[in-house]
């Protein structure tokens, strides 16, 4: 037993930055990021003699997390919005308007059509791995993806457009 406990705290310090990254990337919120992952790693201690034994790890740690996500976004209590201002953080080469529009624009859109974005163009994960990991088909995939596109460039408008010109 002692062995798993040390196998999993591990693997959750290793992977604890990347997963509360692509946390904060599907909502947005530092301190909801921060409980995602916190409920994700406890879903995940309670199954690891199972998980552990998965053929990729990480994949299984990101697919709890983000259909913790995904769950969240479901219940009826979840009247909590992202905040406005971005926490100070360290700047990053780049264009950093544009990531703040992009970000911003992120935050406007319903759950699944973000998750979709965050885990396809920011994760760089294919259609059957986003499928895989939200539990949808690839084709719900592909077109969750377009629309969300869409939703995007409307959501960001001329600010995209101004942003996109050098």
């Amino acid at each position: 037993m002692a062995k798993d406990d040390e196998d999993f705290m591990e693997f959750a310090t290793a992977r604890g930055g990347p997963l509360f990254r692509t946390a904060w990337l599907l909502c947005g919120d530092w301190h909801l990021a921060e409980d995602l992952v916190q409920t994700a790693l406890g879903k995940l201690y309670r199954s690891w003699r199972r998980a552990r034994r998965a053929d990729n790890l990480d994949a299984y740690a990101r697919t709890v997390l983000v259909r913790t996500h995904i769950s969240y976004g479901r219940r009826r209590s979840n009247g909590e919005r992202p905040y406005a201002a971005l926490p100070d953080q360290v700047a990053e080469q780049g264009d950093q308007a544009l990531r703040v529009a992009l970000l911003q624009g992120l935050a406007e859109l319903p759950v699944k059509d973000r998750t979709v974005l965050v885990l396809r163009y920011w994760e760089d994960l294919s259609v059957e791995e986003t499928a895989q990991q939200m539990g949808v088909s690839a084709g719900a995939v592909r077109t969750r993806s377009q629309r969300a596109l869409h939703k995007l460039r409307t959501v960001l408008g001329d600010e995209a457009r101004a942003l996109a010109m050098p």
